[in-house]
């Protein structure tokens, strides 16, 4: 079922400037969708117009099967928002603030307190319940964030750029902590940190210049660039690793090699599954006395199908442009969504 729908979405500020333009998008209950896209892409004016803290210029956009406007506040009820580096009421404390977000709900006392609590104790603020929000870093500051979204049980949650300024704890956290959320609720998850959208969500839309130039599973994005292939570190006489290389050569499902000092990299055909392909360039390494140290395949593979995406529409982008049809009522025409 879709959770989210998207008809030809946009948005211009002031007749200048174009942030959302004709996206079309659909996400289904229990994904972890990622937005991505460079800063300046459209991403926080995207999810904006979705919470209807924004009208749209042309378009529309529906959550749970409601068209979604400034006055849809029994939708925004059943989201919760984590906006890019959330600013507090100063002299709030964790509790004072998260017991008036329970009150703005309409949540009775008795289900809010002990909900608070618990959420408090979940984010790792319990030592600092009671201390000025004023004196939080910007970890404890994005935690307590976190809490806020979650204190109305939503049933869809949007975390806008949730691991900006963060520690590498702080990241870890908010990532794994995505990760055991998406069991149970829809996630919209924007991010330009490629890594983190390819370790938490299932599907990513990306946003390049205002519009969706890719929506569909992560696995389907990485396919994009037809790569399939592994980087290893090896350990061995110069002339033993020649002979590695040369075995290699031989290999059926091998298609070429890179050498970088003692790191090799190893592509294989696009179409390979990988277990038998790894046995035989370990058989090689172990027939030619070359120690294989590290293993891994291309963790840059994300990225490189991002940056083609990018380059692929800006290449595209004038011919996209003056074969689109006619311009709605806002003087744009709609984009070739594909």
């Amino acid at each position: 079922m879709a959770i989210v729908t998207t008809r030809d979405l946009t948005k211009i500020y002031g007749n200048k400037v174009i942030a959302v333009n004709g996206v079309n998008l659909t996400i289904e209950e229990g994904c972890i969708f990622g937005l991505l896209g460079p800063n300046g892409a459209g991403k926080t004016t995207l999810l904006k117009l979705l919470l209807g803290l924004q009208r749209p210029t042309a378009g529309s956009a529906e959550i749970f099967g409601t068209r979604i406007s400034p006055n849809a506040a029994g939708v925004r009820r059943r989201i919760g928002y984590l906006p890019t580096n959330p600013k507090f009421p100063p002299y709030m404390s964790p509790i004072t603030y998260l017991d008036l977000i329970g009150q703005l709900f309409g949540m009775p006392s008795e289900v809010r307190k002990p909900r608070l609590a618990s959420l408090i104790r979940a984010v790792d603020l319990l030592s600092a319940a009671s201390r000025p929000i004023r004196s939080f870093s910007t970890g404890m500051t994005t935690r307590l964030g976190i809490a806020a979204s979650l204190l109305n049980e939503p049933d869809l949650l949007i975390w806008d750029e949730p691991t900006a300024g963060l520690d590498p704890a702080g990241r870890k956290y908010t990532l794994d902590l995505i990760q055991e959320l998406g069991r149970t609720k829809t996630i919209i998850v924007s991010s330009h940190i490629l890594s983190d959208i390819d370790r938490v969500c299932s599907h990513v839309g990306v946003l390049h210049n205002g519009q969706i130039i890719y929506s569909g599973s992560v696995r389907d994005l990485k396919q994009t660039i037809g790569r399939n292939h592994i980087e290893i570190e090896v350990e061995a006489p110069d002339e033993h690793i020649a002979q590695f290389i040369e075995k290699l050569q031989a290999l059926p499902d091998v298609i070429g090699h890179a050498v970088r000092g003692y790191w090799i990299e190893i592509r294989f055909r696009p179409d390979a599954a990988l277990e038998r392909p790894l046995q035989d360039v370990l058989r090689a390494a172990t027939e030619t006395g070359v120690a294989i140290l590290s293993l891994s395949s291309t963790k840059a593979q994300t990225e490189d199908a991002f940056i083609q995406l990018l380059e692929a529409d800006q290449a595209d982008g004038f011919s996209r442009a003056y074969n689109t049809g006619p311009t709605d009522a806002s003087g744009v025409g709609g984009p070739d969504q594909g």
